[in-house]
Order: C-alpha cells, then sequence, then structure tokens
C-alpha cells in the first residue's frame, strides 16, 4: 500500500481513537461520580424506624408526630418503643437493628457508639424530674438512701443521669432501693404509696410530669446547688420550674424548683439518605420550633453536635436552611431532580472543555487531511525536477492523475475550500512542469513553477 493511502488512514484511526477515548473519560467520570455521590444518588427507602422510649415518657409522645409529617411526603415511620435514651443509643449503634434515627440525650454516647453515627442537632432541654410521695417533703437527693426509689429501666436515660449524680455527691448506688419501672408504673407507685420517690428524665410535655405537677399527692424536689451540677458536667443545663405552674389554683408546685436537664439531640445512622435527612430536620423545625415552659420560639431546633458531631446535611441546613429544590418541589420530585443533577454534572464539566476543544481538533483534522496530499504533491514536484529529459514520464503522470482524483473525492467545510482549490491549482502546476519537461530543456527554462 503506497503512502497515499496510507497516511489518510492513520489520520482517520486517530481520530477515531480521540473519540474513542473521550467516550471512555465520559464514561469513567460518571462511573467515578457514582462511586463518590453514591449516597446521594441512591433511591430513599420508603420506611425508616425510629426509636422513641417508654410508655409515658416525651419521646413516645413525639414519635407520632414524626410519622405524621413525613406520611405527608410518602415515608412511613416505624415507631419503635424502647426503655429510653441508652436503649436508643445501643439500637442505633447496631447496623442489623433496623433502626435509623433516634432520640438521645448528649453526654451518653461512648467513643465506639458514635462511629457510624451523626447528629440532626439537639431538640429540646429533657429536665430530670425527682418527685417524692407528698407526706415526704424536704427531701433531697442525697436523702434517698435506703428508701424505694424509681430511676426507670436498665437502658433508660433517667438511670444514666441519676446514677451520675449520685456519684457526683458520692453515694454509693448499692446503698440504694432501686427499683426499674417506666414512667407510668412508677407513677402509679408512688401514687399507691409503694414507692417514696420516683426520677423522670422528660421534657415538659411528658403526660406523667404534667399529672405528678397539678397532683397534691405528689411533691417536686430541686437542685438547691444546681449551678454546682452544671459546671462539673458540661452536658447538664440549669433550668427553673416556677411555683404553682403545675395548677394555679393550688399552688402546685408550692415552691420555685431548680432542675438539672441534658438537651434531647435526634441522632442517625450516618449512611441515611440525605433526603431523609433534610425531612427529618424538616419535621424537626415544626415540632420543636413553637415556645415551651423552657424553650423560647425558634431556640430548637439547635446545630449543637453534643458528643456527637453534625452530619454534613444538619450543618447545612443551620446554615441556609432547606436546599433550593426542597423548598419548591414535592420531595419526590425534588429528589429526581436532584439526583438527575448530581449526575449531569460531571458530564457538563467533561463537555464544557471539549466543546472548546473539538472545533480546534476538528480543524486541525480538515488542515491534516489537505496537508497530507500536500506532502504528496511536494514529494511528485521533486521526482519531477530530478527526472532527466526524454525519460518515460507516465508514471510520474498517472501518479499526478491519481493525487487529483483524491483531492476532488475529499469532502471538506466549506471554509476550507479555498485551501482545497489552492491544492488543485498546485497540481495542475506540477503536471503543467511534468508536461514541458518532456518538450527539452529550453522550455523548462523559459517556465519554473512558483514555490509551493
Amino acid at each position: 500500500m503506497n503512502a497515499g493511502v496510507v497516511k489518510p488512514l492513520q489520520s482517520r484511526v486517530r481520530a477515531r481513537r480521540l473519540s474513542y477515548g473521550a467516550g471512555a473519560l465520559a464514561v469513567a467520570i460518571v462511573i467515578v461520580s457514582i462511586w463518590i455521590l453514591g449516597p446521594r444518588l441512591a433511591i430513599p427507602p420508603r420506611t425508616i424506624t425510629l426509636a422513641t422510649g417508654p410508655e409515658g415518657g416525651a419521646y413516645a409522645e413525639l414519635g407520632p408526630a414524626y410519622r405524621k409529617i413525613l406520611q405527608r411526603s410518602g415515608i412511613t415511620v416505624r415507631l419503635l418503643a424502647t426503655d429510653g435514651d441508652v436503649d436508643n443509643l445501643v439500637r442505633l449503634s447496631d447496623r442489623k437493628s433496623g433502626v435509623s434515627a433516634a432520640f438521645v440525650q448528649g453526654g451518653m454516647a461512648t467513643d465506639e457508639q458514635r462511629a457510624g453515627l451523626a447528629s440532626l442537632g439537639t431538640l429540646m432541654y429533657s429536665p430530670l424530674w425527682v418527685f417524692v410521695r407528698g407526706d415526704l417533703p424536704g427531701l433531697g437527693l442525697s436523702d434517698l438512701g435506703g428508701r424505694p426509689l424509681s430511676i426507670g429501666p436498665a437502658r433508660s436515660g433517667t438511670r444514666f443521669q441519676v446514677l451520675k449524680l449520685f456519684g457526683l455527691v458520692h453515694v454509693d448506688p448499692k446503698s440504694l432501693h432501686l427499683e426499674a419501672y417506666t414512667p407510668v408504673e412508677a407513677e402509679r407507685a408512688l401514687l399507691r404509696g409503694e414507692l417514696d420517690a420516683l426520677a423522670l428524665s422528660a421534657s415538659w410535655d411528658s403526660p406523667v410530669v404534667r399529672r405528678l405537677l397539678a397532683d397534691p399527692r405528689a411533691a417536686l424536689i430541686g437542685f438547691p446547688r444546681a449551678d454546682a451540677y452544671v459546671a462539673l458536667d458540661p452536658y447538664l443545663s440549669k433550668l427553673v420550674v416556677p411555683m404553682g405552674v403545675g395548677d394555679l389554683a393550688k399552688n402546685l408546685p408550692r415552691t420555685d424548683a431548680s432542675l438539672l436537664a441534658g438537651k434531647t439531640s435526634l441522632l442517625i445512622r450516618d449512611d441515611l439518605h440525605p433526603a431523609l435527612q433534610y425531612l427529618l430536620l424538616d419535621a424537626a423545625s415544626k415540632i420543636h420550633g413553637r415556645p415551651s415552659l423552657f424553650e423560647r420560639a425558634g431556640q430548637f431546633p439547635a446545630g449543637e453536635p453534643m458528643d456527637v458531631p453534625l452530619s454534613s446535611e444538619a450543618r447545612q441546613f443551620y446554615k441556609a436552611g432547606p436546599p433550593f429544590l426542597h423548598r419548591y418541589l414535592p420531595f419526590w420530585l425534588a429528589v429526581l431532580v436532584e439526583q438527575l443533577m448530581l449526575l449531569l454534572i460531571p458530564l457538563f464539566a467533561l463537555a464544557y472543555p471539549l466543546f472548546r476543544v473539538l472545533p480546534g481538533l476538528y480543524d486541525h483534522a480538515m488542515h491534516r487531511r489537505i496537508l497530507v496530499l500536500y506532502r504528496e504533491l511536494k514529494v511528485l514536484e521533486g521526482e519531477v525536477d530530478r527526472t532527466p529529459v526524454g525519460e518515460n514520464t507516465s508514471g510520474l503522470l498517472e501518479r499526478i492523475d491519481a493525487l487529483e482524483r483524491r483531492s476532488t473525492r475529499l469532502r471538506v467545510p466549506m471554509k476550507f475550500t479555498q485551501s482545497l482549490y489552492h491544492l488543485k491549482s498546485h497540481i495542475d502546476l506540477v503536471r503543467g512542469r511534468l508536461a514541458r519537461s518532456s518538450e527539452g530543456p529550453t522550455s523548462i527554462r523559459q517556465t519554473a513553477s512558483p514555490e509551493l
């Protein structure tokens, strides 16, 4: 195969390789994008499990509110009743439990449990309420040794907090007569006289708390040294329960009481789909943003990481609110558009430079197709100059004619037509020189072809 055929083939092969390379690069970018953005590109599950708490507690009351709001977006929330905060944390840390989100007070997670978890922020105060029988007023926490006292189930937040406080005042838990009742069971036992006291870690909205504050058979005891406890434990806050807030007519409770309170966070598995995180954050804003006895309007939810770091979605939510698409589009439509955008962005990132480079590459390829023929013409011109006078030139003439036929068959855009016509005119000049060389040296000297 002669050079006139091989070189155009090589040019086409290079162009084909370039197109294949661009296609392979596009596929590689899509694959890498899917790998990096995997959780965002996945379809959100339609069902999640939320660990709440025991019957009668505030968490059990919150669960249905979250379920109702997420149901509007087509998400089913399964509510899992538990013993409380510690139990919630254990279940959430276990990937096999199926729990995706849970209410947990700050300061309870160990280093091992933090792995794989993220926080959506704090939701509310969870004060520690300590009630004694109405005929035993004036007792303090350190006076409860040996008396029957319920501090909640084994894995409840109440038990965790009470044992921590007993440790601060150097009370040996072995000296205590502890029971593990749920809030409702403890309330009934206290009012029947089977318990001298009960401790309950719950919000102001807890039904058990509201009933006990308004019942003269129970008395709320406070923490006179609450500031000292807060100084020793950074996860605690001091709250004040005003006199008469339980029942103004009966003036219950009869005095102001200082309470110790933790802050409850909404914790999630860190692999929970970002779209579901925004739904939970939106629900938290609607549920916990109202004013209450201890909270100002808009104080919660708050972007406080406590002992578990905030998720990136939560940080963005507290900084700028929900994503733009989620503000104006229905949930599933927003998710679909968001996924399409995430998938198309890397393709656009590839396409933009290609659209800038490809026209230049195309022009170069067109110039090269003409340049290849010019190179062959240059070779033929040299052979014409070296051909002795009178020698048979039919072979050279056939090659020049073949080169002209190839130039005629060459298809180029309009802007390269001028270069193509220049090539054809130069082919005619070389053919003329070849014809004159056969007429003798005088004719050759009289006419010389211009420089190509």
